[in-house]
């Protein structure tokens, strides 16, 4: 095992790298803590948590909603969980998201922890305490930003992990090598899915790059106002795309991803070389890179995103392969675009 202490503002936040389930014994005391899984995660892994107090969610993202908050809510108060009750999320990004949000807002704030299940969770959606729930179908439109204490990274959860759901995942790392680092670009293409499902000393250390990447750009900007923004690289359509064709996230953002390469093409030369790398490493790691969707029904979604500033959206374009950059585009612009050349 491996661990690190970061400081994030004024949180300090350990991962636990390649740990076993039970060190959680040695972070958290039974009698005082709470988890919460979904109902995938616990009927695979109920042998794990015996003795624990659990509270198991409906899985999937149609259930990231208010209703899910509540649910909680209700049942911290079942369980008597008073100011000092430590709450741990055990799930994907969805099971995350909503204990990170339930947890804080639940006598003012509890204490929390998390211990991601699914790659997209590991590298991306449990790192840097954004934590909500969707409004319809518009994504993260209620939440609020606040840092788990840990991250425990137990890679025996991902020996059940359906194939879909490592692909769902690669989609944010190839994100993460797209805006921050060229050379974990080259890494990609020298390797397949099925490496680092073979090889978890691979794996881990796949996993530990991601997760500097991302805890780098959050130590440096934890609530969104410069460096960050460009962690939503392909998101901005991508979001639009999820909800309203209920596809997977990694899916969707890889879409994006494409999308957003193409409106860099348009609006900041990036090379159409590099596109195809792109689009090609996507393909690698069997994401889709392209569907034909209702261009009026995804732009009533789109213009509703949080970044978007009073008649323009901060979108993230590429300069190259490793370098991004947030560029304010006028709506009526970045609607022809999409009318046009999607």
């Amino acid at each position: 095992m491996k661990t690190e202490n970061i400081q994030i503002g004024n949180s300090q936040v350990s991962y636990y790298f390649d740990a076993g389930f039970s060190y959680l014994e040695e972070l958290t005391k039974k009698e005082n803590t709470i988890i919460v899984t979904d109902e995938h995660v616990y009927h695979q892994h109920h042998a794990k948590f015996a003795g624990w107090k659990i509270i198991v969610l409906k899985a999937g993202e149609e259930h990231k909603q208010q209703a899910a908050v509540d649910e909680i809510i209700q049942q911290l108060i079942a369980f008597e969980a008073d100011r000092k009750t430590f709450i741990i999320g055990v799930g994907g990004g969805v099971v995350t998201d909503i204990t990170g949000y339930a947890a804080s807002i639940y006598m003012r704030g509890l204490k929390f922890g998390f211990i991601p299940t699914t790659i997209l969770a590991s590298v991306d959606a449990a790192i840097g305490g954004k934590n909500g729930v969707d409004v319809g179908v518009y994504k993260n439109l209620a939440g609020l930003i606040r840092q788990p204490a840990f991250l425990l990274f137990d890679y025996s959860f991902l020996d059940t992990l359906p194939k879909e759901q490592w692909v769902n995942g690669f989609a944010e790392i190839i994100k993460h090598a797209c805006i921050k680092d060229a050379a974990l670009f080259s890494f990609l293409e020298s390797k397949t899915l099925e490496s680092f499902q073979s090889d978890k000393k691979l794996l881990d250390e796949l996993i530990q790059k991601n997760v500097g990447i991302k805890t780098t750009v959050v130590v440096n900007d934890e609530f969104e106002t410069g460096d960050r923004k460009l962690l939503n690289f392909g998101h901005t359509i991508g979001h639009a795309i999820e909800n309203s064709y209920t596809l997977l996230h990694g899916h969707a953002i890889s879409i994006g991803m494409v999308a957003a390469c193409i409106i860099s093409e348009k609006i900041n030369h990036f090379s159409r070389e590099e596109k195809h790398r792109i689009e090609k490493l996507l393909h690698q790691y069997h994401l889709p890179i392209q569907l034909h969707f209702d261009k009026a029904k995804i732009w009533e979604v789109l213009k509703m995103d949080k970044k978007r500033v009073s008649n323009s959206m901060n979108f993230i374009l590429l300069n190259k392969i490793g370098e991004a950059v947030v560029k304010p585009i006028p709506l009526n612009e970045l609607e022809t675009i999409i009318n046009q050349s999607l």
